[in-house]
């Protein structure tokens, strides 16, 4: 593996940590507003420093991590499960199955840009963290679709699934047993950067008010209480922290992705 992706793998055990023990990690209350600490500066009493009502910019993202790892695991977790049935089913069955799928419904979804129809359906359906999972799944499922749906085509020529349909095994058999294990190495891969794009989306939305509403300690609320010009040339350490929060989970993320591609595909782990 990669230094990169030894990088992202160890970042991202980190990240799951903080958010399991945020509340033994947090330094205070992550509520607690204090209008005569509004904005200091990092100091040992705020590492991060304090945002426009005094609340511990450190203790935020913290917490923070967890409205993130949330978002990102309900996300992929039900993208990948839907898509990986539905682009299965595709690809083995083939004929107008595939026709109906892949023609229709794949280019329905992929005829908007992804971020732009969550916004979308967002501002449709509600503010609210529930909505948003529900909308970034709604979208998020035809990538991984797509993905299993070409491997399945692939697999099915095999000798191997053409001797065990030779041999009389059912459909599900075939697909489940023989088609799905030599498939699926390549959803890995399109999980970790999932989680990547997950976490982006739910900050951009939170920042553009159709997210996770204040005050919770999203990632995406913190950038937007801070991105005035006042707020900017007073404290910066307020638009800086969770902005370096976003960009090191999203890079990590990706990182790792990478290196499960390469580890995965032997052709490019022998070069």
């Amino acid at each position: 593996m990669n230094r990169l992706a030894l990088f992202g793998l160890i970042f991202v055990i980190v990240l799951v940590l903080v958010a399991i023990f945020a509340p033994l990690i947090a330094t205070h209350d992550v509520g607690a507003t204090d209008l005569t600490a509004r904005y200091l500066p990092p100091s040992a009493a705020h590492w991060f420093g304090t945002d426009a009502t005094g609340r511990d910019i450190f203790s935020r993202v913290v917490y923070g991590a967890r409205i993130s790892l949330r978002v990102g695991l309900i996300v992929v977790i039900v993208s990948a499960v839907v898509g990986t049935v539905i682009g299965a089913l595709a690809g083995y069955y083939g004929g107008w199955v595939d026709r109906i799928v892949s023609g229709y419904v794949f280019n329905v979804f992929l005829a908007f840009p992804g971020l732009l129809l969550a916004i979308a359906m967002v501002a449709f359906l509600g503010a609210g963290l529930n909505k948003l999972i529900f909308a970034l799944c709604i979208i998020g499922w035809v990538g991984y679709a797509r993905l299993l749906r070409g491997q399945v085509l692939k697999v099915r020529e095999y000798d191997f699934v053409q001797a065990a349909r030779a041999l009389g095994a059912r459909d599900l058999r075939i697909l489940f047993v023989h088609i799905m294990p030599n498939a699926i190495q390549p959803l890995i891969v399109q999980a970790s950067l999932g989680m990547a794009g997950a976490v982006l989306a739910e900050a951009s939305l939170s920042f553009l008010g159709l997210g996770v509403p204040p005050p919770a300690p999203s990632w995406g609320v913190m950038l937007e209480e801070a991105r005035d010009l006042a707020t900017l040339q007073a404290a910066p350490h307020a638009l800086i922290f969770p902005g370096i929060a976003i960009a090191l989970t999203v890079l990590a993320f990706n990182f790792l992705g990478d290196g499960l591609r390469e580890y995965l595909d032997p052709r490019q782990r022998a070069r």
